[in-house]
């Protein structure tokens, strides 16, 4: 009887394994629609060609045809995506999009609802509101002007107000409204948040990246925390001190410093580029890793990251002033 058992047990994980598959998602601002840094537009094509996701979230977008032109040049490398967009906002997939829409009163926001292998699978791709960029305050920089403050702003209560000025709160609010009604599903959000993580400025980090002694529950990565969502990258490195993942601003040796440093004189750093997921027992997250450039900017000089992260660089020319997240999900 035991070793029937033991026979049952290996029979039902080797059936899982047969019916179980990788999904790959690709998270990435492509900086003005690819336009500021020359051949922009084949280095992306070029690392979409390579890294092979199934899905690809896209902020940035400026005009209608981006997506479908750009899944057509796709095509011509034997890759193919469908794709939906809206304002600046897209989605490419693998799978079939049976169908999208923007959150209501949200127009950073795109939603769709994919066809994977007869299972139903809910994607956001998100760019948030870039104004009152809170976390340059204690930075000594204004968010809202970018301008160099006299000193500083280090009150936790003003920095959290003029966060809630932005209009990011109300988005993440929308999502995880709408999220709502897909319990059971898995569900995924991407995108340039334009705000760190609550989980990056906690008590270990409040002495690094001139955080300046402040702790911050900044609001997007809080509430989707408190909604259930998961962090893929921060759920895999969990500790920012051996794995801060910086995003923003990537050291893009193909364009200069000026277009790449809003704060010349303070560290900026931060991670401000996410992939969310709403664990299911039909869902698990496999493997996360930055994609971009290797180094970082700090006070206004290109610099090398004491801290081996794991890292995929690129070919060669990196189109965009952010770096991408890719994650990998293993689906029953």
């Amino acid at each position: 009887m035991k070793y029937f058992y033991l026979l049952i047990c290996y029979v039902s994980c080797f059936t899982l394994q047969l019916h179980a598959h990788d999904l790959k998602i690709f998270q990435i601002n492509i900086w003005n629609e690819l336009s500021v840094v020359e051949r922009g537009d084949t280095a992306f094509l070029n690392e979409i060609n390579r890294l092979d996701p199934e899905i690809v979230l896209i902020c940035e977008i400026r005009t209608n045809e981006f997506i479908s032109s750009f899944a057509e040049e796709l095509r011509k490398k034997g890759k193919n995506y469908y794709g939906v967009s809206h304002a600046d906002v897209g989605i490419l997939s693998k799978y079939e999009i049976t169908e999208s829409k923007a959150l209501p009163d949200v127009q950073t926001v795109l939603k769709a609802c994919l066809n994977i292998k007869g299972e139903k699978v809910i994607v956001y791709s998100a760019h948030l509101d870039y104004t009152h960029y809170a976390c340059y305050l204690p930075r000594g920089y204004d968010g809202v002007t970018w301008k160099k403050l006299d000193a500083p702003a280090t009150d936790i209560r003003n920095i959290e107000k003029a966060n809630k000025e932005s209009l990011r709160d109300e988005a993440i609010q929308a999502v995880i409204i709408d999220a709502k009604q897909e319990q059971g599903k898995l569900i995924l959000l991407g995108g340039d948040f334009n705000e760190p993580s609550h989980l990056d400025w906690q008590k270990d980090t409040k002495d690094h990246w001139d955080h300046h002694g402040t702790i911050v529950n900044w609001d997007c990565s809080f509430m989707l925390s408190q909604a259930g969502f998961k962090d893929a990258y921060r759920t895999k490195y969990p500790n920012p001190l051996t794995h801060p993942g910086f995003t923003y601003p990537a050291n893009n040796t193909n364009t200069t410093l000026d277009k790449l440093d809003w704060v010349p004189e303070a560290d900026g750093r931060d991670r401000i580029d996410f992939i969310y997921y709403k664990p299911t027992v039909k869902n698990l997250l496999k493997d996360v890793t930055i994609v971009g450039p290797a180094g970082s900017i700090v006070y206004n000089k290109r610099t090398q990251e004491p801290i081996e992260e794991h890292l995929i660089t690129p070919l060669g020319v990196w189109p965009s002033d952010h770096r991408g997240i890719l994650a990998t999900f293993t689906l029953e």
